[in-house]
Protein backbone atom coordinates (compact mmCIF):
# COMPACT_ATOMS: atom_id res chain seq x y z
CA UNK A 1 0.00 0.00 0.00
CA UNK A 2 1.14 3.56 -0.95
CA UNK A 3 2.32 5.83 2.18
CA UNK A 4 1.58 9.61 2.35
CA UNK A 5 4.88 10.54 0.62
CA UNK A 6 3.69 8.14 -2.44
CA UNK A 7 0.88 10.19 -3.53
CA UNK A 8 0.81 13.32 -5.84
CA UNK A 9 0.44 16.19 -4.23
CA UNK A 10 -3.28 16.98 -5.21
CA UNK A 11 -4.78 14.03 -4.25
CA UNK A 12 -3.11 13.84 -1.05
CA UNK A 13 -4.82 17.16 -0.62
CA UNK A 14 -7.78 15.34 -1.38
CA UNK A 15 -7.43 12.40 0.85
CA UNK A 16 -6.45 14.88 3.91
CA UNK A 17 -10.56 16.15 3.47
CA UNK A 18 -11.85 12.78 3.94
CA UNK A 19 -12.68 11.78 7.60
CA UNK A 20 -11.77 8.55 8.69
CA UNK A 21 -14.21 5.55 8.55
CA UNK A 22 -16.61 7.53 6.31
CA UNK A 23 -17.77 6.00 2.45
CA UNK A 24 -16.14 6.86 -0.66
CA UNK A 25 -16.77 6.57 -3.97
CA UNK A 26 -13.79 7.68 -6.36
CA UNK A 27 -15.22 8.11 -9.69
CA UNK A 28 -12.52 8.22 -12.29
CA UNK A 29 -9.99 6.36 -9.94
CA UNK A 30 -7.54 5.11 -12.57
CA UNK A 31 -5.32 2.92 -10.89
CA UNK A 32 -6.76 3.28 -7.35
CA UNK A 33 -3.84 5.90 -5.95
CA UNK A 34 -5.96 7.54 -3.99
CA UNK A 35 -8.45 4.30 -3.19
CA UNK A 36 -5.43 3.00 -1.83
CA UNK A 37 -4.10 5.25 0.21
CA UNK A 38 -7.51 6.24 2.33
CA UNK A 39 -8.18 2.73 2.68
CA UNK A 40 -4.84 1.71 4.31
CA UNK A 41 -4.48 5.13 6.46
CA UNK A 42 -8.34 6.06 7.05
CA UNK A 43 -10.03 3.17 7.21
CA UNK A 44 -12.31 4.45 4.67
CA UNK A 45 -15.17 2.11 3.12
CA UNK A 46 -14.09 2.85 -0.62
CA UNK A 47 -14.95 1.90 -3.93
CA UNK A 48 -14.24 2.97 -7.33
CA UNK A 49 -15.16 3.82 -10.59
CA UNK A 50 -12.78 3.39 -13.67
CA UNK A 51 -13.62 3.93 -17.49
CA UNK A 52 -10.02 2.09 -18.82
CA UNK A 53 -9.88 -1.38 -18.34
CA UNK A 54 -6.12 -1.27 -17.89
CA UNK A 55 -7.18 1.20 -15.06
CA UNK A 56 -9.48 -1.43 -13.98
CA UNK A 57 -7.37 -3.93 -13.85
CA UNK A 58 -4.57 -2.63 -11.73
CA UNK A 59 -7.20 -1.40 -9.04
CA UNK A 60 -8.68 -5.16 -8.87
CA UNK A 61 -4.67 -6.37 -8.68
CA UNK A 62 -4.34 -4.16 -5.49
CA UNK A 63 -7.34 -5.51 -3.73
CA UNK A 64 -9.51 -3.00 -3.85
CA UNK A 65 -13.23 -2.76 -5.28
CA UNK A 66 -13.58 -1.05 -8.49
CA UNK A 67 -15.45 -1.77 -11.77
CA UNK A 68 -15.49 0.14 -15.06
CA UNK A 69 -18.16 3.01 -15.74
CA UNK A 70 -18.68 6.05 -17.37
CA UNK A 71 -18.95 9.42 -15.04
CA UNK A 72 -21.13 10.74 -18.12
CA UNK A 73 -23.89 7.94 -18.34
CA UNK A 74 -23.77 5.49 -15.18
CA UNK A 75 -23.66 7.79 -11.77
CA UNK A 76 -27.33 8.48 -12.37
CA UNK A 77 -27.94 4.52 -11.22
CA UNK A 78 -26.45 5.64 -7.29
CA UNK A 79 -29.15 6.05 -5.10
CA UNK A 80 -29.38 9.57 -3.07
CA UNK A 81 -26.87 10.12 -0.28
CA UNK A 82 -25.31 6.78 -0.94
CA UNK A 83 -21.74 8.20 0.46
CA UNK A 84 -20.00 10.56 2.45
CA UNK A 85 -17.75 11.54 0.11
CA UNK A 86 -17.49 11.18 -3.89
CA UNK A 87 -14.57 12.28 -5.27
CA UNK A 88 -13.86 13.24 -9.10
CA UNK A 89 -10.06 14.45 -9.72
CA UNK A 90 -8.56 15.06 -12.47
CA UNK A 91 -11.91 13.87 -14.65
CA UNK A 92 -14.04 16.84 -15.28
CA UNK A 93 -12.52 17.91 -17.75
CA UNK A 94 -12.58 14.81 -20.24
CA UNK A 95 -16.54 14.69 -19.06
CA UNK A 96 -19.08 15.49 -22.39
CA UNK A 97 -21.76 16.94 -19.71
CA UNK A 98 -19.50 18.01 -16.75
CA UNK A 99 -22.20 20.19 -14.75
CA UNK A 100 -24.65 17.20 -15.05
CA UNK A 101 -21.75 14.98 -13.87
CA UNK A 102 -21.64 17.53 -10.29
CA UNK A 103 -25.53 17.66 -10.35
CA UNK A 104 -24.98 13.74 -9.70
CA UNK A 105 -22.03 14.18 -7.85
CA UNK A 106 -23.62 16.28 -4.60
CA UNK A 107 -26.58 13.85 -4.91
CA UNK A 108 -25.03 10.19 -4.37
CA UNK A 109 -22.90 12.11 -1.51
CA UNK A 110 -22.72 13.82 1.21
CA UNK A 111 -19.82 15.99 -0.13
CA UNK A 112 -18.12 15.89 -3.59
CA UNK A 113 -14.44 16.67 -3.60
CA UNK A 114 -13.94 18.03 -7.65
CA UNK A 115 -10.09 18.80 -8.30
CA UNK A 116 -9.61 20.50 -12.02
CA UNK A 117 -6.67 21.61 -13.94
CA UNK A 118 -6.43 25.25 -13.72
CA UNK A 119 -6.34 26.53 -17.50
CA UNK A 120 -5.77 30.45 -15.82
CA UNK A 121 -2.78 29.44 -14.57
CA UNK A 122 0.01 32.17 -14.93
CA UNK A 123 2.53 29.86 -17.17
CA UNK A 124 -0.50 28.32 -19.73
CA UNK A 125 -1.42 32.50 -20.12
CA UNK A 126 2.09 33.17 -20.93
CA UNK A 127 2.36 29.73 -23.52
CA UNK A 128 -0.36 30.97 -25.45
CA UNK A 129 0.21 34.54 -25.54
CA UNK A 130 4.08 33.99 -26.63
CA UNK A 131 3.42 31.23 -28.70
CA UNK A 132 0.42 31.36 -30.41
CA UNK A 133 -0.43 27.59 -29.26
CA UNK A 134 -2.30 25.62 -27.16
CA UNK A 135 0.01 25.36 -24.03
CA UNK A 136 1.78 21.89 -23.11
CA UNK A 137 3.03 21.32 -19.60
CA UNK A 138 2.96 19.10 -16.64
CA UNK A 139 -1.04 19.50 -15.80
CA UNK A 140 -2.02 20.05 -19.27
CA UNK A 141 1.05 17.54 -21.10
CA UNK A 142 -1.06 16.55 -24.13
CA UNK A 143 -1.27 18.15 -27.73
CA UNK A 144 -4.15 19.96 -28.73
CA UNK A 145 -5.51 16.83 -31.34
CA UNK A 146 -4.58 13.78 -29.23
CA UNK A 147 -5.87 15.81 -25.45
CA UNK A 148 -8.68 14.21 -23.72
CA UNK A 149 -9.61 17.55 -22.28
CA UNK A 150 -12.48 18.89 -23.82
CA UNK A 151 -13.73 21.06 -21.55
CA UNK A 152 -11.17 23.69 -20.24
CA UNK A 153 -12.17 25.02 -17.30
CA UNK A 154 -9.92 27.88 -14.45
CA UNK A 155 -10.59 27.94 -10.85
CA UNK A 156 -12.88 30.72 -11.63
CA UNK A 157 -14.79 29.13 -14.29
CA UNK A 158 -15.64 26.20 -11.87
CA UNK A 159 -16.14 29.01 -8.87
CA UNK A 160 -18.94 30.18 -11.09
CA UNK A 161 -20.35 26.98 -11.68
CA UNK A 162 -20.96 25.99 -8.62
CA UNK A 163 -22.64 29.59 -7.82
CA UNK A 164 -25.05 29.36 -11.04
CA UNK A 165 -26.04 25.39 -9.46
CA UNK A 166 -26.35 27.27 -5.53
CA UNK A 167 -24.25 24.78 -4.45
CA UNK A 168 -22.14 25.72 -1.09
CA UNK A 169 -18.25 25.55 -1.56
CA UNK A 170 -16.98 24.31 1.93
CA UNK A 171 -13.31 23.79 1.10
CA UNK A 172 -11.71 25.87 -1.70
CA UNK A 173 -7.91 25.24 -2.58
CA UNK A 174 -5.46 25.73 -5.34
CA UNK A 175 -2.07 23.45 -5.69
CA UNK A 176 0.88 25.65 -6.87
CA UNK A 177 3.47 24.46 -9.31
CA UNK A 178 5.73 23.30 -6.64
CA UNK A 179 3.13 21.16 -5.60
CA UNK A 180 2.17 23.43 -2.08
CA UNK A 181 -1.76 23.75 -1.66
CA UNK A 182 -2.72 26.72 -0.12
CA UNK A 183 -6.60 27.50 1.33
CA UNK A 184 -8.37 30.45 0.29
CA UNK A 185 -11.37 31.99 1.08
CA UNK A 186 -12.06 35.13 -1.13
CA UNK A 187 -12.94 34.85 -5.33
CA UNK A 188 -10.09 33.13 -6.80
CA UNK A 189 -8.81 35.49 -9.11
CA UNK A 190 -4.94 34.95 -6.99
CA UNK A 191 -5.61 31.30 -7.05
CA UNK A 192 -6.94 31.40 -10.74
CA UNK A 193 -3.32 33.10 -11.87
CA UNK A 194 -0.61 30.95 -9.37
CA UNK A 195 -2.59 27.75 -8.95
CA UNK A 196 -2.30 25.07 -11.58
CA UNK A 197 -4.96 22.94 -9.90
CA UNK A 198 -7.81 23.44 -7.80
CA UNK A 199 -9.66 21.49 -5.43
CA UNK A 200 -13.42 21.99 -3.70
CA UNK A 201 -15.38 20.37 -1.16
CA UNK A 202 -18.80 21.31 -2.21
CA UNK A 203 -22.55 20.01 -1.42
CA UNK A 204 -26.08 20.96 -2.44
Amino acid sequence: MPNASALRPDLQAIADMVEPGSSLLDIGCGEGDLLSWVLENKKVSGRGIELSQSGVNRSISRGLSVIQGDADTDLQYYPDQAYDYAVLSQTLQTLRHPDEVVKQLVRIARHAIVSVPNFGHWKNRFYLAMMGRMPVTKTLSYQWYDTPNIHFCTITDFLNLCEAMQLTIEKRLYVSNQGVPTYFNNNGLFANVFGEQGIFMIRR
